[in-house]
């Protein structure tokens, strides 16, 4: 009784000391630019309130033109990189071939690069292909990056489903892509939500590449979309503070939403491995 007391108060500070910044966000996006100027307390909430902030940033703020621009982005990029993936953690996982090994070092060795050791050639590759400043640019780019992860992720998942079920299928007569799309998917499908959850995250919440291969306002997601909020001589912090609440909403409905099959995908990982 006394560790689980211990438990659960160390869990409700963690998290407690965790929401701090959020809180502080929230209250910021409802205060006035007088209020934020003058007031030395900038994590009490607001004396007045001023939701009004939020309207100034999706409308005046192009939020809303950010928003769509995000999805845009977003939504291919977590449907190409998971189906890329699967196709190549399937082929790893259950065929014997002669550069297997080889193949998936190289997967993993793709995680291990720094993103900023690539820009400059990821840049002249987008420009000599007539990619940049457009959408595919960064989808293609998201799926080429993230393909890595999800794969070795995605492969090791596969390998612990008994070969019997594949050989099963063989001896019935089911091709691969029948077995792939038959079998394999539905018994992988907790862990591609657990990673469609981390893809539309890290996705959604992307600065480096955005700014690197976008430069049309017209085309900018939301996390570009805040970084033009801020003046020159003078930047309102209460709607830069709201923006920010907005683009953060959907990743939070997402995990709050599908936060089930995230931990399920997890929980199945760690009891079959």
């Amino acid at each position: 009784m006394r560790r689980k007391v211990m438990f659960y108060a160390v869990s409700v500070t963690v998290v407690s000391v965790w929401l701090i910044p959020f809180a502080i966000a929230v209250f910021t996006s409802f205060k006035s630019m007088d209020e934020l100027l003058l007031s030395q307390n900038w994590w009490s909430p607001p004396s007045v309130w001023h939701p009004g902030n939020y309207s100034t940033a999706w409308i005046e703020g192009n939020m809303n033109r950010y928003y769509v621009n995000t999805c845009i982005i977003t939504i291919p990029s977590v449907a190409g990189a998971l189906m890329v993936s699967s196709l190549a953690a399937f082929a790893l996982a259950w065929y014997r071939f002669r550069l297997r090994t080889p193949i998936l070092l190289l997967f993993v060795a793709g995680m291990l690069v720094p993103a900023q050791m690539l820009m400059i050639p990821v840049y002249r590759f987008s420009v000599s292909t007539g990619l940049y400043n457009t959408y595919w640019a960064v989808i293609l780019l998201h799926i080429a990056f993230e393909s890595g992860f999800c794969t070795f992720c995605l492969r090791n998942f596969m390998m612990t489903i008994p070969r019997s079920v594949f050989e099963a299928a063989e001896i019935d007569g089911a091709g691969p892509l029948r077995i792939y799309a038959g079998i394999m998917l539905p018994l992988v499908t907790p862990a591609m939500a657990a990673l469609a959850i981390l893809e539309f995250t890290w996705i959604w919440n992307d600065y480096l590449w955005s700014l690197v291969l976008i430069q049309s306002d017209k085309l900018k997601p939301a996390t570009l979309g805040l970084a033009n909020m801020q003046g020159k001589y003078l930047t309102d912090w209460a709607v830069i503070a709201a923006g920010s609440i907005e683009a953060a909403v959907v990743p939070i409905i997402i995990f709050l939403c599908f936060q089930k099959y995230f931990i399920e995908g997890l929980t199945v990982g760690g009891v079959k491995g």
